[in-house]
């Protein structure tokens, strides 16, 4: 295979876990799949992380995450919004 394809597999494979990420969250369902929440919400995120708070923002954002992924390989295949629609 060439270099090409590999990096072009690579890049595909990382866009892939991304999106996944992103219905992990429960974002499609919380917005109906609307693609303008959604990229607005990634443009406000973007904003923050470059504003003077976007070091606290970032730490905050990571412990969330890092505590999802946690519960996420305690409880089993569970996403985010499926957890938290249990407690309801």
């Amino acid at each position: 295979m060439r270099t090409w394809q590999v990096e072009r597999r690579k890049r595909t494979r990382h866009l892939i876990e991304l999106g996944g990420l992103v219905v992990k969250a429960g974002i499609i369902e919380l917005t109906n799949d609307d693609r303008a929440t959604i990229y607005g919400a990634l443009v406000w995120m973007a904003d923050k992380l470059r504003s003077e708070h976007g070091e606290h923002a970032l730490t905050l954002w990571a412990e969330k995450g890092t505590e999802a992924f946690a519960v996420e390989r305690k409880v089993g295949t569970h996403t985010v919004a499926q957890k938290q629609r249990g407690r309801e």
